[in-house]
């Protein structure tokens, strides 16, 4: 996979590892990202040797800012329109999103530096987040006078409600630290900044050395209950395990797939 906005890099253990490569405007995505990414969900829901992806960036003073604005405001951009404002008649999670393209293989963000605005499209449906002691995850929206919705609705999934209200309306004013996102759930854990991409491809490759069915399954089953009431959920949950767990199917020794010694939190 070539790209010009992004580095993706596949190993022999089915883990890909996706590089937002614009460090020069921290990590901020523009149009070719998103068309980039689109194609990249593409790839990788559809290349079976592909099992699970870890997202990081380039650089040392972000993970993404969101929107690049000084491409969106250039006069010479061919996707200019001054007579709406970009947010309010586009949405870029519907690229930038793993969730949004049916992207069931799991994906692991390991976050370091700031982390803001529309970094959440994929912060926000990542299975597990990693970050480093001095990330930091902030939403300017409001200060700079847009309303905060598409970045911020996804977040209250996955935080609790007074946490995603509380960024979205202190804006620049308020940076979340690593360890209040600890504990509001949006990150699972903190590593050190240069063990940080190492740990994320350790959980990763565990992952993908698991049966793919199981896994993908899980995935899809856990994402689209967000989207029902809970006895619907609970209703349809059946489906997704008959689905990854093909009745009188072996698919795995029991013995031969347990962990020595399994890891502590």
């Amino acid at each position: 996979m070539t790209f010009q906005t992004i580095i993706v890099d596949v190993s022999p253990d089915g883990v890909a590892t996706v590089t937002l490569n614009r460090p020069e405007v921290l990590n901020a995505f523009n149009n070719a990202m998103c068309a980039e990414f689109k194609q990249l969900w593409s790839q990788v829901r559809s290349d079976d040797a592909i099992r699970a992806v870890v997202l990081a960036a380039a650089g040392e003073r972000a993970f993404c800012t969101g929107v690049d604005v000084s491409e969106r405001l250039d006069s010479d951009s061919p996707f200019l329109d001054r007579a709406q404002p970009w947010a309010e008649h586009e949405d870029p999670g519907r690229d930038l999103s793993p969730r949004r393209n049916e992207v069931w293989k799991p994906v692991i963000a390991a976050v370091h530096g700031m982390c803001a605005g529309g970094a959440f499209y994929w912060i926000a449906d990542c299975d597990i987040v990693v970050c480093s002691p001095e990330a930091t995850f902030f939403d300017p929206h409001v200060t700079y006078g847009f309303v905060a919705a598409l970045e911020p609705i996804a977040l209250r999934y996955r935080m609790p409600f007074s946490d995603v209200m509380r960024m979205a309306l202190l804006g620049l004013h308020e940076r979340m630290t690593a360890e209040r996102a600890l504990a509001a759930g949006l990150v699972t854990e903190i590593v050190e900044r240069d063990a940080l991409l190492g740990r994320a491809g350790e959980l990763a490759k565990v992952i993908a050395g698991q049966p793919p069915a199981a896994v993908q399954g899980t995935v899809k089953a856990l994402w689209q209950s967000l989207d029902m009431a809970r006895g619907q959920a609970l209703a349809t949950a059946l489906m997704y395990t008959q689905i990854g767990n093909p009745i009188g199917t072996e698919q795995v020794d029991r013995d031969a797939v347990k962990p020595a010694k399994p890891w502590r939190r």
